[in-house]
């Protein structure tokens, strides 16, 4: 079980400071950004509308891939409900349930990332010294040799159903966009997907309490994703932020979308021409929120490198490969922020 204090209890107990480890150094602090997040709301992340044809489509997505690593997709297919269920049930689980009950799902403090219910994803980083400001619930669900929906709450009765339903949706989900990013670089349509190979997904429902002060912490520190794509759904509170040349933009809730943000291994594997996404949550004195986030991630044993119809003689490899057991341990080990952790596999072109 894990030891870490559960930030809700923090927020619960009406404190008007944070506690030391929750506060980001200067650089880092949101500021200003809270206090009028209007100015700086961002309804400009693109937005793509999956039942438009084809020839409006790829073009639309190499565009957001390429300004943004981040687009808005609509008309999907995911049935709304199951969305709606689903947010509705992550945030019953959070919200309405004895803290008791709760901590019987919690996470093993002696693995990162392990599957449960925790405050504190990089449990075995020595280099981590803040704290999100922020509460999860990490499900293992593909492949479905990993799936184990007696890990995952039992409150409320239809958690686990809509858990797994969902699994399902993304990765039938996932499928699709990877196919229409790799066509719309020219290349056949299963490249991408056949470069990660089976798909690890994990899903983390995310729950951010109100916090006493807002302008020295963040929910979740600056960072890219570390897997190939991450499917992202957030309530109508709203948190997410990306950063985009040098700013960092609130991404506006978009009723019944569902955002996609490009990820480290997609780099790569586009050589370059698809930018994976730096984003953070910020939080919020009054409201609690919630988001959910899929992340598809190739095995531990997969070679990552660009696809060989990107790479030619004006156009040489920007990055080595690297086997994904060990880039996911250097993201562990180092902790995320913002890129660095892909920035080391940069190679020298200038020779």
């Amino acid at each position: 079980m894990e030891g870490a204090v559960r930030v809700q209890i923090l927020s619960q107990m009406g404190i008007s400071e944070v506690p030391s480890q929750y506060i980001q150094p200067p650089k880092n602090r949101p500021g200003s950004v809270t206090e009028n997040i209007a100015d700086l709301s961002c309804k400009h992340v693109p937005a793509v509308d999956l039942s438009s044809e084809k020839e409006s489509v790829l073009p639309a997505i190499r565009e957001a891939c390429r300004d943004w690593g981040a687009f808005h997709v609509i008309n999907h297919g995911v049935p709304t409900k199951l969305l709606d269920d689903l947010r509705r049930a992550c945030f019953s689980f959070f919200n309405d349930f004895p803290m008791e009950d709760k901590l019987k799902y919690a996470c093993n403090p002696n693995f990162a990332a392990s599957e449960g219910y925790g405050s504190r994803l990089l449990v075995s980083s020595e280099n981590e010294t803040v704290l999100d400001w922020r509460d999860y619930f990490d499900h293992h669900t593909l492949p479905l040799s990993r799936r184990n929906p007696s890990a995952w709450p039992h409150f409320p009765p239809e958690y686990r159903e809509l858990m797994a339903n969902y699994s399902d949706e993304m990765k039938a989900l996932v499928q699709r966009l990877l196919a229409l990013m790799s066509e719309s670089l020219g290349l056949k349509a299963s490249c991408i997907e056949d470069a990660v190979r089976e798909f690890y997904q994990n899903i983390t429902a995310s729950y951010y309490p109100p916090c006493p002060r807002p302008d020295l912490t963040l929910g979740l520190q600056s960072h890219s994703d570390i897997g190939a794509i991450t499917l992202l759904i957030q309530d109508n509170v709203g948190g997410l932020q990306v950063l985009k040349d040098g700013e960092w933009l609130l991404v506006d809730p978009l009723p019944n979308a569902i955002l996609v943000l490009v990820a480290d291994q997609t780099e790569i594997i586009t050589n370059g021409q698809y930018k994976t996404c730096v984003h953070r949550a910020v939080t919020n004195a009054s409201k609690a929120r919630l988001s959910i986030a899929t992340f598809h991630d190739p095995a531990k044993t997969v070679r990552i490198s660009p696809v060989s119809d990107l790479v030619s003689k004006s156009s040489p490899p920007l990055y080595s490969s690297v086997l994904y057991r060990y880039y996911l341990s250097s993201w562990y080990s180092n902790a995320p922020e913002g890129k660095r952790n892909l920035d080391k596999l940069l190679l020298d072109t200038s020779k």
